[in-house]
């Protein structure tokens, strides 16, 4: 598959949904996460990222506007040991339980699927980041064409990623009603600039009414460093 511009690839549909992009930075010396997500409800759009310890939480920006906490609050990435992981839902935490427990990535998600939103049916995104194994990995838990009764699960292994690429996967094809599920693989994307380029790329390409919070983050290869950003438009940014 060529590798697409990231900026086209993000503002290609009003709607991607929620979005993971992660990738390795053209000096090769760190690994980029990108996550977002994106709103059409007054309830879905009322929420930012917070830090929480080494990662990040949802939260409702308004308490009171707030309707249905589930599937829109939950903890978005998690790091245990040295792997970053992020989703679009509460699997962080069935990733995380499972690294603690010496299980894989792929045995955690074998224990879930899609999301219970008829007709939707938002597909399950996650990634992990393992910068001392110089790899990271994605996954999609679907349903079959909107079938609940059927699921469909991808993973996808990307080891010693090349400099300046990425991959890019989102909950939704487009815009609809109801919303179709991403199709395919996770899309090559280019990576380019500092984790502050980077992240303004991400923010900025994203349509302008539905972007809700953005987190970015770098870990040095080298190092170990992390360097986070959260952009939130109710404050903003």
């Amino acid at each position: 598959m060529q590798i697409q511009s990231l900026s086209k690839e993000l503002s290609a549909t009003t709607y991607p949904g929620r979005g993971i992009v992660l990738g390795k930075s053209a000096d090769a010396r760190c690994f980029y996460i990108a996550y977002f997500i994106m709103g059409r409800s007054e309830n879905s759009r009322n929420r930012i990222f917070e830090i929480d310890g080494r990662g990040i939480r949802t939260k409702a920006f308004d308490e009171s506007k707030m309707v249905d906490p589930s599937l829109i609050i939950y903890a978005p990435v998690r790091v245990c040991g040295d792997v970053t992981i992020v989703t679009n839902g509460d699997q962080t935490d069935t990733i995380y339980d499972a690294l603690e427990a010496g299980k894989t990535f792929e045995e955690a998600l074998r224990t879930r699927t899609f999301e219970p939103d008829a007709p939707n049916f938002t597909p399950r995104i996650s990634g992990v980041v393992e910068p001392k194994a110089d790899r990271y990995r994605l996954s999609i838990l679907k349903s079959a064409d909107g079938d609940p009764a059927s699921t469909r699960r991808y993973f996808f292994d990307y080891d010693a990623p090349r400099p300046g690429e990425g991959h890019f996967i989102h909950t939704y094809q487009q815009d609809g009603n109801p919303l179709p599920s991403f199709e395919g693989e996770p899309v090559p994307v280019t990576i380019e600039g500092d984790l502050d380029a980077f992240s303004r790329t991400v923010w900025e390409s994203l349509n302008a009414d539905n972007k809700v919070s953005l987190f970015t983050r770098s870990i040095d290869l080298e190092s170990g460093e992390v360097t986070s950003l959260i952009f939130n438009k109710h404050q903003g940014q």
